[in-house]
């Protein structure tokens, strides 16, 4: 697996099978993980990031679910287990809406089941709310709440280097679906109003490759709402 590098701080991992892409954060000794994938291949991550050296010094790491689909949550607690094995502080943090369902390990929400597993539920320590800031070292994140693809759905905005963390909510080309449980379309097209408001160099999806023309990527996305 070959990490792809976002100068200054950030590298991406694109997820394997079903997993979600996982993207890591570092700033000074601390570390922001963006979702953890199903679990499946959790080791496969965890040793690129070993291997590269990209957790060299972090004492504490913030683990961000995007929303609460198995697919982006269910290595929440192997990534969390390896870390504290390296004496590294895990939190957890998400959407409070995301983290009412991933707390009560709600498998009918989260797809659980779709991967025939169960979700291992966490203590989520940071519950956040549209417009809260999430500080890992010397960046600041601010937390869009993006609901349609599911209630707890957001994004994460770095705007120092204009990157945006999108989950499920936009993808290169299109838009997680809404018909899944609590999605919904019309919610959906508010969030993509509410995120053309926000000056973005690049896009970072949950699944597929980097948004790289994000202005042009997100005109076309609504135009599906409003042919």
């Amino acid at each position: 697996m070959v990490p792809v590098e976002i100068p200054p701080n950030t590298v991406m991992l694109k997820g394997i099978g079903w997993d979600s892409n996982i993207y890591l954060v570092r700033s000074r000794n601390e570390a922001l993980i963006i979702d953890t994938g199903t679990g499946t291949y959790w080791n496969r991550y965890v040793e690129v990031w070993e291997r590269e050296g990209y957790l060299k010094g972090v004492t504490k790491a913030v683990i961000f679910n995007t929303h609460e689909h198995f697919d982006h949550v269910g290595g929440n607690s192997a990534v969390k287990m390896w870390l504290e094995r390296k004496d590294v502080k895990v939190l957890f943090a998400a959407h409070r809406k995301a983290a009412e369902f991933l707390e009560r390990g709600d498998d009918y929400v989260i797809l659980s089941f779709y991967y025939g597993r169960r979700y291992e539920p966490e203590k989520i320590a940071f519950k956040l709310r549209d417009g809260d800031t999430l500080k890992i070292g010397s960046l600041r994140f601010e937390l869009i709440h993006t609901p349609g693809h599911t209630a707890g759905s957001s994004c994460l905005y770095e705007p120092k280097e204009k990157l945006l963390f999108t989950g499920d909510t936009v993808f290169r080309g299109t838009v997680g679906r809404s018909d899944l449980p609590t999605g919904d379309t019309r919610k959906l097209a508010e969030s993509l109003r509410k995120l053309a408001e926000l000056d973005v160099y690049l896009g970072l999806p949950g699944h597929g490759g980097i948004i790289k023309n994000w202005e042009e990527n997100l005109r076309r996305i609504r135009g599906m709402f409003n042919p």
